[in-house]
Order: C-alpha cells, then structure tokens, then sequence
C-alpha cells in the first residue's frame, strides 16, 4: 500500500517558525539548510512507515505517534491508515520542555 506524507498544520507551523527564528539570529542559509534537512529527512518514509520510534511520552494518545531525528529536532508522526498517508504532526525542538510535546495534534 502507497502512502503518502502529509504535514499537518501544527508542523508546516513550526518550520516557519524555526526558518523565522534563524533567518533573524543567523542567515537565510542556515535558516534554510534547516528547514531543508528537517523537510529531507522524512523521505523514503512512506516506503518504510514504521522505521522512526514510538513516541513514548505519546502513548496515552490512541494514535501510535513515532519519530524522526534530524538534528536537535524530533519530527513526529503517525500512519494514517484510513487516509493511506503518513501524517507528520509536530517538528518538537528537544531543547525544550518535554511536556510541551504534548501539544501533537
């Protein structure tokens, strides 16, 4: 079965803001090389769903969230079984509190 991945508005959300807070702090390029790789590193992961892990601090939700690294980021996601697409949820900062994961829609 083919998925496809489909960012969620929460996620498009956070990669203007992470593109935002670099192109002030640093520069458009490495405000774009991040955004790029986080973007680059969900490829290939409609034909391998299941290669991030469980999100445990997600478990209590009744989707089963798993999650890519890039970086310091966590891209976070669940299988959309009923939309045949890969949802990708949140871009979580691992610097943060690790309670505010828990805004994964």
């Amino acid at each position: 079965m083919e998925l496809e991945v489909y960012w969620l508005e929460l996620a498009e959300n956070k990669l203007e803001d992470i593109y935002s807070y670099y192109l002030i702090k640093v520069s458009k390029k490495v405000a774009e090389n991040l955004v790029n790789g986080i973007v680059d590193s969900t490829i290939g992961i409609e034909k391998q769903p299941e290669i991030g892990q469980v999100e445990t601090s997600l478990e209590h939700r009744k989707q089963e969230f798993r999650y890519l690294v890039f970086k310091n980021y966590k891209i976070v996601y669940w299988i959309n079984y009923d939309f045949r697409r890969i949802e990708i949820a949140n871009v979580f900062d691992t610097r943060q509190d690790p309670d505010k994961i828990d805004e994964t829609e």
